[in-house]
């Protein structure tokens, strides 16, 4: 029987697919929840009533609530700086071009994709250690991929700063912050606000909009 062949009469394809799809609903309603209320104060039975599922369904996929906030991490930390590093924008031109791209487009899939979930990187501390570990890691990827074009401003003098780490940690907790300043604004009013932030992130490093 080859790969794609029917089981009862539903292709492999499909069926994984299908289940491509529920894992994903399922991490990011676990990553949302985790992101409000901190991963303490969450449990499994409050992951099955978002999803208006049985906890009995949820064991299918992910054996404890370890399991699921483990994956809830890697999945949404890697597929976050992955869409950063390969964003065409910021792997071509003048470090200001490349940083404001960098800049944009985090805040953007933190505003339109992930308003809840940013909260599951913010606070590793209250997080089991394995898990924390991991956060720390996937933080410092993330970090680094921003910190290595501050740098290349400051050595080619397109950037002048105060300190590197600060205007890191400055730009951080502002496009953390970018999902409540946009609650409510939609179409071009919340396009004009993720530029204006990005205008306004660019300054710490001496770039006048």
């Amino acid at each position: 029987m080859g790969t794609d062949q029917a089981v009862g009469d539903e292709p492999v394809s499909r069926i994984e697919r299908k289940r491509g799809r529920r894992i994903q609903e399922i991490l990011t309603a676990a990553a949302e929840l985790f992101g409000e209320r901190g991963y303490a104060a969450v449990s499994l039975e409050d992951v099955a009533e978002r999803l208006d599922v049985t906890k009995g369904s949820l064991y299918y996929y992910f054996a404890s609530k370890d399991a699921l906030g483990t994956a809830a991490i890697e999945t949404l930390g890697n597929e976050w700086t992955s869409r950063l590093e390969n964003l065409p924008a910021a792997r071509a031109g003048s470090p200001a071009d490349r940083l404001r791209a960098l800049l944009r487009e985090h805040t953007t899939i933190a505003v339109r994709e992930y308003p809840a979930a940013l909260g599951l990187f913010l606070v590793p501390r209250e997080w089991p250690q394995d898990q924390k570990e991991r956060i720390k890691e996937l933080r410092g990827r993330h970090d680094g991929l921003f910190r290595r074009v501050v740098e290349e401003g400051v050595a080619t003098g397109e950037f002048r700063v105060t300190d590197v780490g600060t205007v890191l940690q400055c730009m951080h907790a502002s496009m953390s912050q970018a999902p409540v300043w946009c609650e409510g604004l939609g179409g071009p009013a919340l396009d004009e606000a993720i530029d204006r932030l990005a205008d306004t992130l660019m300054m710490l490093v001496g770039q006048e909009p």
